[in-house]
C-alpha cells in the first residue's frame, strides 16, 4: 500500500487563557480528546504530564500523526500542535474547537503545508485578540 506523504500543520500560541485551566492535566486530556475525536481522528494513545508548580503537557498520538499543547498558566500562554497526515482529519478543526474551548484573549497561528516537497507557511486571517 502507498501512503500519501500530504500533511496540514497548525501551529498556535495561545495567550490570556485561564489559569486553572491550564494548570488542570485531566481537564486538557478532555479537550483535546473530545476535538481529535470530533475531527475523526484515530487516537492510539494519550501521554499527559502535570509539572510542579504548575504547567501541563498533553500529546495525543494519532494513527494520523499528533496533537500536543504545553501550558504556562503563570503566562496564561498555551502552545498546540495539531498534525494529521492525508486528507482525511482537518487540523483546522481541531485547533478551531480547542480555542473555544481555552478562550484564549490572543491567538497566533499559522499553517504548515508538508509532505509536498517544500514546506510551505500559510498566515491565518483568524489571528487576532478576542475581548
Amino acid at each position: 500500500m502507498d501512503y500519501s506523504t500530504f500533511g496540514r500543520h497548525v501551529a498556535v500560541d495561545t495567550w490570556g487563557v485561564e489559569f486553572n485551566t491550564l494548570n488542570n492535566v485531566e481537564l486538557l486530556k478532555t479537550i483535546l480528546i473530545d476535538a481529535a475525536e470530533n475531527a475523526g481522528a484515530t487516537i492510539l494513545s494519550v501521554q499527559s504530564k502535570q509539572f510542579e508548580p504548575q504547567g501541563a503537557t498533553v500529546l495525543l498520538l494519532l494513527s494520523e500523526s499528533h496533537i500536543s499543547i504545553h501550558t504556562y498558566p503563570e503566562n496564561r500562554f498555551a502552545a498546540i500542535d495539531s498534525y494529521t497526515c492525508g486528507e482525511t482529519v482537518d487540523p483546522e478543526s481541531v485547533v478551531d474547537e480547542l480555542i473555544s474551548v481555552l478562550k484564549p484573549k490572543v491567538v497566533y497561528r499559522k499553517k504548515l503545508i508538508r509532505g509536498i516537497g517544500e514546506i510551505k507557511v500559510e498566515s491565518f486571517q483568524g489571528n487576532h485578540s478576542y475581548n
